[in-house]
């Protein structure tokens, strides 16, 4: 029996939408016999963000109370979740840009040990106006104007289908976190359970129906979804994305 808990900033049922305070903004639990996951699907890009050092030192932020202190007194944090796989000194393994900045380049390198290098890889990128993710070959050809770009791996689903390196038998199972694109809505999805990457795959494909799906991290895997009460902290984090509530600024 499937349960599912549909939150958007407050309790609502999953036939009614209505708009209430932050209308880009959804959170869901998910729950079945398999998997068990918190969602966040984010319709608008504007308030979208990454986040890697402290603009004043320079040093890696880490975690996500660090990126609450970087915001204005005006905004507010609504979300956060590790963004991509880093280094040992919480540098980005792949392409990052911030705020228009490339900090990192892309990462074209295909043979190679670890989970980034599994392929094909690929890049989640946006501005203001529209969301992507593209394998990291697709995305090298692209001429598309990056506001905020991650780049990780493997990709999960790829047009529609489940990356045919995964294997339905695998006995890999871990903490996962990825995100998946359907119509320019983003989902940002991290387990509560031990999924391996075909469950993780499958459920993008087959429940959220994404067209392509961008594997984030796992062990590691951590968000700050208060709607759904979870604010994980354990883990010093690399790049991190997080939606930020501008409200109240329109006022000052």
């Amino acid at each position: 029996m499937k349960k599912i808990l549909l939150i958007k900033c407050a309790v609502i049922t999953l036939l009614s939408l209505t708009s209430i305070t932050y209308a880009e903004l959804y959170t869901r639990r998910w729950q079945t016999d398999i998997v068990d996951v918190d969602i966040v699907k984010i319709d608008q890009p504007q308030n979208l963000r990454l986040f890697l050092n402290d603009r004043q030192t320079h040093q890696p932020l880490g975690k996500f109370k660090a990126v609450a202190k970087q915001l204005k007194a005006c905004e507010k944090l609504l979300f956060a979740m590790n963004a991509g796989m880093y280094h040992a000194d919480y540098s980005p393994v792949g392409l990052y840009i911030e705020a228009a900045r490339q900090q990192k380049k892309l990462n074209t390198v295909k043979q190679a040990y670890g989970n980034f290098y599994l392929q094909p890889n690929g890049v989640l990128a946006w501005n203001r106006h529209h969301s992507l993710i593209e394998k990291t070959e697709s995305y090298q050809k692209l001429k598309f104007n990056a506001e905020y770009a991650t780049q990780s791996g493997p990709m999960l689903v790829i047009d529609g289908q489940i990356n045919p390196q995964f294997l339905k038998d695998s006995d890999s199972f871990k903490i996962r976190n990825a995100v998946g694109i359907k119509d320019q809505s983003l989902y940002f999805v991290i387990s509560r359970n031990a999924l391996s990457f075909y469950q993780f795959a499958q459920f993008f494909q087959q429940q959220l129906k994404v067209q392509n799906a961008l594997y984030l991290d796992g062990s590691i895997s951590s968000a700050y979804i208060p709607q759904l009460k979870r604010s994980d902290s354990l883990f010093n984090l690399g790049p991190m994305v997080a939606y930020i509530d501008q409200q109240n600024c329109a006022t000052q």
